[in-house]
């Protein structure tokens, strides 16, 4: 069967006798692996397509569960991330969280516009990176279903003196629900009300809500650490090969 569909490319490895298998985050099958023998670093549009952070049209061949890229154009090259170090090492970690976070073969059109404006806005973005990216990693989980609880305490429901974050129990903790043992875990996070207040704002907010917010280094590294040992343990998503190359 001959079909299409609008995809980015998520990566791509190198087979024998010159076969590259594609990973496409596509919007009409969701991520899917493809086989092609087109040469990224050929002239014609086709070639142009396959290289990395590229929102195109591709034309697949689908046989049963398999699909061969016959065919592709470029609809949007997002070229500059790769002409900036720190746009192409956070962009890079975003493409890998995204093969992580998503299914196979399971379409999802938020998450989709959600990569392409992750993309579109890291190429004009001038400083700040990261905070894109974590901005990024909150929506992505939000439509994963897999938001943490925020507006109250999770264990008993207070609206007032919430202090921890609990990795565990997947939200905010107020001081009346922590216990001496806590204190040391590593699980749970000592924020201040201006963590939970970037958080809400993070999972709340559009992406594009973020054009011109750049959060400081400390009020970042404490985001960081908290999302990362939060996709961890609820997701198992850790130790990406691009995570060396992100912000710590």
């Amino acid at each position: 069967m001959y079909t299409d569909t609008e995809a980015v490319i998520l990566r791509q490895i190198k087979t024998l006798n010159g076969r590259r298998m594609i990973l496409l985050f596509s919007k009409k099958y969701g991520k899917i692996s493809a086989g092609t023998l087109i040469n990224e670093y050929g002239k014609n549009k086709s070639a142009l397509a396959l290289r990395p952070f590229t929102y195109g049209r591709y034309e697949l061949f689908k046989n049963k569960d398999s699909y061969n890229i016959n065919g592709a154009e470029v609809i949007q090259s997002y070229y500059r991330i790769g002409e900036n170090v720190d746009k192409y090492m956070n962009a890079s970690y975003v493409l890998e969280f995204s093969d992580k976070i998503l299914a196979e073969g399971d379409p999802s059109p938020a998450m989709f516009n959600l990569l392409t404006d992750f993309l579109t806005m890291m190429e004009q973005r001038k400083s700040a990176y990261e905070t894109l990216v974590l901005g990024y990693i909150c929506k992505s989980l939000t439509l994963a279903g897999n938001a943490p609880v925020l507006n109250s305490c999770i264990s008993c429901g207070s609206l007032e003196n919430s202090a921890f974050f609990s990795i565990k129990d997947g939200g905010i903790l107020c001081g009346n629900c922590i216990t001496s043992n806590d204190v040391n875990n590593p699980l749970i996070f000592p924020v201040g009300v201006s963590i939970i207040e970037i958080l809400k704002y993070l999972f709340e907010h559009p992406l594009r809500s973020l054009e011109n917010l750049a959060l400081n280094d400390d009020i970042q590294r404490q985001v960081d650490k908290i999302l990362k040992a939060y996709i961890s343990y609820h997701l198992g998503i850790e130790g990406l090969k691009s995570e060396g190359l992100f912000f710590l």
